[in-house]
Order: structure tokens, then C-alpha cells, then sequence
């Protein structure tokens, strides 16, 4: 039984957007802590996935071109991503010195607002992001046309829609495992080993 070339478009961009997003990046280690912490996890899911929409919408609307050309926007972007990332490094360093403060995070909630911005920062400080969704998806749809184009781009943000929330909400699963403290230190040490190779390597390009 052979696909409507409609629904091929659609499976094709589905399943290359699934292959850009899920890797260990910044964006993703941040959303397993909120989900092993069960803090704000329905938000911050929400605001990965309608980001990666808005950015691929704009792949596919054809500005794939123009982000690509922008030298020197891609270059501020580095840079300030560098320096994020460093930085959210350091703070996971610092708890994973102390990682029985994580239960008290845990227990006392935490700022919805810091939360966002923290989230919003992983999304656009990154470099990436902009290169696999905007351009790269943005590229290969201007392959299609018409409804196959539109379908490979829904596609595409369906495959973000379901990582993310499978991501934070699955995180649950491994609560057990992150009963006790010493869990607690390996993760955010491998979530600094993630910040600090990122930065390196945007420095390095």
C-alpha cells in the first residue's frame, strides 16, 4: 500500500525533526531536571515546542535563506550562547556540590518566571537551533509544494511536540533512581560536562 505523497511529506519532516532534536543538548538536560523535579513541566514543554513551531513556520515561510546569510547575527548569538551556557555550567557545578539542596528545591517549588527565562534562553541562545530549523528543515522543504510542503512542516512540529513532552513527563519514570542524592550530583555533573562542551565547541566554530 503506497503513501499519498501529502502524507510522506508529513512523515518525512516528522521524522527529521524527531532526528534534530533528540540528542543531549542544553535544551533537553534542562527540561529531564524540571521534569525529575515535576516543576513547571507542562509550561516549559509547551514553550520548547511552540518555539521550535515558530522557528520552523519561519524555515519553511522561506527566511532560511536570509538567517544563513547573517554572519554577523549568527556570530552575537555564539557568543552569547557561550557565554550562557558557561555560566548555567558553573551553577551546576555549585549544586552538584551540594546536591541535597536539590530536595529542598524540590519541596519549596521555585520561580516560574526564572523557569522561562531560563527555558527561552536555552532556545534562541542557540545557535543551532536556528541552523536545524530554520535553515536546514527550511531547505529541505522548499523541496515540496503546496500541501506536501505544509505537511512536511507540521510534520516537523508534531515530531517537537511529542519529544518534548514525552521528555518532561517521562522524566518521572526515573525518579526512583534520583532518591538519593549522590543521583542528584552525577546529573548535574554530566548536565556542566554538557553546558561547558557546548560553549566550547560554538567557541571553537
Amino acid at each position: 500500500m503506497f503513501l499519498s505523497p501529502t502524507l510522506a511529506a508529513g512523515i518525512s519532516g516528522f521524522l527529521l525533526g524527531a532526528s534534530l532534536i533528540i540528542a543531549i543538548g542544553a535544551q533537553n538536560a534542562f527540561i529531564l531536571r524540571q521534569g525529575l523535579l515535576r516543576r513547571h513541566v507542562f509550561v516549559l514543554c509547551l514553550i520548547c515546542a511552540l518555539s521550535d513551531a515558530l522557528l520552523i513556520a519561519a524555515g519553511v515561510g522561506g527566511f532560511g535563506a536570509l538567517v544563513a546569510a547573517s554572519d554577523t547575527a549568527i556570530r552575537l548569538v555564539t557568543w552569547a550562547a557561550a557565554a550562557f551556557l558557561t555560566v548555567y555550567g558553573l551553577i551546576a557545578l555549585r549544586r552538584a556540590w551540594k546536591p541535597e539542596a536539590m530536595r529542598a528545591a524540590k519541596d519549596g517549588g521555585g520561580s516560574l518566571a526564572g523557569a522561562v527565562a531560563a527555558c527561552l534562553s536555552f532556545t534562541f541562545l542557540n545557535p543551532h537551533v536556528y541552523l536545524d530549523t530554520v535553515v536546514l528543515l527550511g531547505g529541505i522543504s522548499g523541496g515540496y509544494a503546496g500541501a506536501d510542503r505544509l505537511a512536511f512542516g507540521i510534520g516537523a512540529v508534531a515530531a517537537s511536540f511529542v519529544w518534548f513532552f514525552a521528555l518532561g513527563y517521562g522524566a518521572r519514570l526515573l525518579e526512583p533512581l534520583f532518591a538519593k542524592p549522590s543521583a542528584w550530583r552525577v546529573l548535574d555533573l554530566l548536565i556542566a560536562s554538557v553546558m561547558f562542551a557546548l560553549a566550547y565547541g560554538l567557541l571553537r566554530q
